[in-house]
């Protein structure tokens, strides 16, 4: 572009072949991504009737199962590289079209977005992905419990919750990896199991509610006692369904309490609630009716008469009105029915105004789940550019933060934004001439949140391409859980997970949890080989790291000081580079102390107290280089490190201290050679 513009102006033969080269190009992703998703979809149907088999036979082959879980772990790794190449690709395009209407002043963007993204869809292909991690979830989790029925908990359609939650950025780069760690550690949760998982289901919408002065946006941002969010739910197509939902914070009848509570109504009685019309009574008898004489918990109906009439209340007392739709699609993880520990990460993030759409209607009628909703004007829209991925700990019930979900919230992979929250930023993107205070995080947006990259965090690969998840293979993120599993005397059910087992293993204390290590055979070896003086001073009072540091009772876990799932290889010359830096050290220190024996074997008083001078000199010489000489070899092996690999000291007290020698030689010597002194010589001669 910038060649013919420098050579022509850019005309409409220009523009033509640009556009066909522009739509060549993204077919030829669109077709090379497709193709890969259909061979990735093949080998996981084959592993699921490999599963399937297995599972029917009586006889129980863990070593199969095994291997299927390898076989699984390939193709999440290879899902993980197609998503980033479709990542890359999708970048490269918006990048490309936005720099042709830079440099040629033609207006393209319109036109791909509406007429070539249409076509050849890169988000359908992204949702795809997103289908796929499900389908490997569900075959890796029976896999893991080598088809053992997973226990399950009695689920309750809850109106209130407890949660203690957290929430963080994660780039588009980084989406799929983040899934793919998860999966390791606790299932995607599907909450219809009858049917297959299609891309449908992970789409969550939601309508909240304000007033023109928008104070449910300035009471949530404030953090006001009592500050309200109320919104209407649905998931996937499924209309028929929704959710009336209210957060509260500090609420006042849980004695300050933060909590969420909701109740479900049909999608046509809707209208009736939010006008008066449908009150809460009449949602208790339809609850009432709906049970068909079955016992149904009065507990129950009064907390969704308690819900359902303090929403109504709110709603006629502030005005409220449809105001902003916020569209994501969430995958969760957790235990089927367990909701201590619940992560969910929502990608394809979408605010779009609601205002000035609800003649007669609560939502609006042109918007379904068709992300990325190209139909809605660009003033009525914002596509947020990161996925929102949530933490939510029942703390009430003892959930503790496990250790893995520690290390991943601290790693490069995600970006910590405390107390983000979907509408407010929704509100004061869409309706900032109504605001007066703005969101902290609205700053962030000029910032990169891509961080460097952490050693033995995230998906790699050996040196004999073996993938690898945080630096272990999957066999080694199951061994604590195979041990503990073959204690004998332990009643635990076979059922039970990676996360609840790190959850106890895991320190309760921040710094303890990081250095979590899973013990392999290399690793055995090396702690039962022979230690070095460095080694022997550091870890003298460190606890080895036994079979039995899960046993139950009063003691602590004993976890290693060094962090044992971080040492990496190190080359050879690096250690030769440390031997040959104290060698020069040693020759130094010879020469300096073959001078001082020659000066005390054959000089005068002075020479003689010189010599002494630079024998302690060369003496202590020696000891230091030996110890920095152990400190480098201990720091190499272990990749801890205590003390900086260069020298900045050592020389400059070794210079310092010869200068000072030399002067009070010079010094002392000085008399010596004044002429007096010879002819004195001379005389007595």
């Amino acid at each position: 572009m910038k060649r013919r513009q420098m050579d022509h102006q850019w005309n409409d033969m220009d523009e033509a072949e640009f556009i066909r080269k522009l739509e060549a190009e993204l077919v030829k992703v669109y077709r090379f991504v497709e193709k890969n998703i259909k061979d990735l979809n093949k080998r996981c149907l084959q592993i699921e009737a490999i599963v399937r088999g297995l599972m029917a036979n009586t006889t129980k082959n863990t070593r199969r199962y095994d291997e299927e879980a390898d076989r699984l772990t390939e193709i999440l790794f290879d899902c993980n590289d197609m998503s980033k190449f479709l990542q890359l690709n999708a970048t490269g395009f918006e990048k490309l079209v936005k720099k042709h209407d830079r440099y040629t002043h033609m207006r393209l963007v319109p036109t791909f977005k509406k007429e070539m993204l249409s076509e050849w869809s890169l988000d359908r292909l992204t949702l795809q992905f997103d289908v796929l991690v499900v389908k490997i979830s569900e075959l890796h989790d029976i896999c893991q419990l080598h088809g053992n029925p997973r226990q399950t908990y009695n689920y309750v359609d809850q109106t209130a919750f407890e949660r203690a939650t957290a929430k963080y950025w994660v780039h588009p780069d980084n989406i799929t990896e983040v899934k793919s760690i998860i999966l390791f550690h606790l299932p995607v949760h599907v909450f219809n199991q009858k049917k297959q998982y299609e891309e449908s289901d992970m789409a969550v919408s939601s309508v909240y509610f304000d007033n023109q002065q928008l104070g449910l946006y300035t009471g949530r941002l404030e953090r006001e006692p009592g500050a309200e969010a109320i919104r209407l739910r649905w998931y996937g197509d499924n209309e028929e369904d929704v959710y009336v939902e209210r957060k509260t914070h500090k609420a006042a009848w849980l004695e300050g309490k933060s909590v969420k509570d909701r109740f479900r109504i049909k999608q046509g009685l809707v209208n009736d609630y939010l006008i008066g019309r449908y009150t809460a009574d009449d949602l208790v008898e339809d609850l009432r009716m709906k049970a068909n004489g079955k016992a149904r918990s009065e507990a129950v109906l009064e907390e969704n008469h308690f819900v359902a009439s303090g929403i109504q209340a709110s709603i006629k007392k502030k005005s409220l009105q449809p105001m902003c739709r916020v569209f994501y699609n969430r995958t969760a993880f957790q235990l089927p029915g367990d909701q201590r520990l619940r992560i969910s990460l929502d990608s394809n993030l979408t605010f779009i105004r609601e205002q000035g759409h609800t003649q007669a209607h609560w939502r609006r009628k042109d918007v379904g789940i068709d992300y990325p909703f190209r139909n809605v004007a660009d003033e009525d829209i914002l596509r947020f550019p990161y996925a929102i991925l949530e933490t939510k700990l029942q703390t009430h019930l003892g959930q503790e933060c496990p250790a893995w979900l520690t290390s991943l919230i601290e790693s490069h992979l995600v970006y910590e934004v405390p107390r983000f929250s979907k509408y407010i930023h929704g509100a004061a993107t869409l309706f900032k001439k109504n605001i007066s205070v703005a969101p902290y995080w609205l700053e962030e947006f000029s910032k990169d949140i891509r961080k460097k990259p952490m050693a033995n965090i995230g998906l790699s690969r050996s040196q004999s391409f073996k993938p690898l998840v945080n630096g272990h293979h999957r066999q080694s993120l199951l061994m604590m859980y195979e041990r503990e599993m073959q204690k004998p005397g332990r009643n635990m059910p076979k059922s039970k997970s990676l996360a609840d087992l790190f959850s106890v293993s895991g320190s309760s204390r921040r710094h303890d949890r990081q250095h979590l290590a899973i013990e392999t055979g290399e690793m055995a070896n090396s702690r039962n080989a022979p230690k070095d003086i460095m080694s022997r001073i550091w870890n003298a009072s460190t606890p080895r790291l036994t079979k039995s540091f899960l046993k139950k009772g009063n003691e602590t876990p004993l976890l290693p000081r060094t962090r044992s799932n971080l040492v990496k290889k190190i080359e050879p010359k690096t250690f030769f580079a440390n031997e040959r830096t104290f060698i020069s050290w040693l020759q130094f220190c010879a020469l300096l102390l073959t001078v001082a024996l020659n000066l005390l074997n054959y000089g005068d008083l002075i020479s003689r107290g010189i010599g002494a001078t630079f024998i302690v000199i060369g003496a202590a010489l020696c000891i230091y280089a030996l110890i920095r000489y152990q400190i480098r070899s201990w720091q190499l092996r272990t990749n801890r490190h205590i003390i900086r690999y260069d020298d900045i000291w050592g020389p400059t007290v070794l210079c310092i201290l010869l200068v000072v020698a030399l002067m009070v030689n010079f010094y002392l010597r000085f008399s010596t050679l004044s002429p007096t002194t010879y002819e004195d010589l001379s005389t007595d001669q």
